[in-house]
């Protein structure tokens, strides 16, 4: 699955929803098998190499999927 909002900027996000550990919207942990991958992003920072990060979200948490909808 392919993200179709715009997402959070990397720099404001934890290492875990970075990783996609934990949903990229809320903060709740993500266990194997739970969220929904939104793709792997690439970031060119100003300074430094470019690297990937991996976010992902809620399934079936009204909070993420409605709240943060646009």
């Amino acid at each position: 699955m392919v993200a179709t909002r715009q997402l959070p900027a990397v720099h404001t996000l934890t290492e875990q929803q970075q990783r996609g550990w934990s949903c990229v919207w809320c903060r709740t942990p993500l266990g194997t098998g739970l969220g929904a991958d939104l793709g792997e992003q690439r970031v060119r920072p100003p300074a430094g190499a470019a690297y990937s990060w991996f976010p992902r979200e809620c399934l079936d948490r009204p909070t993420c999927a409605g709240q943060y909808a646009r």
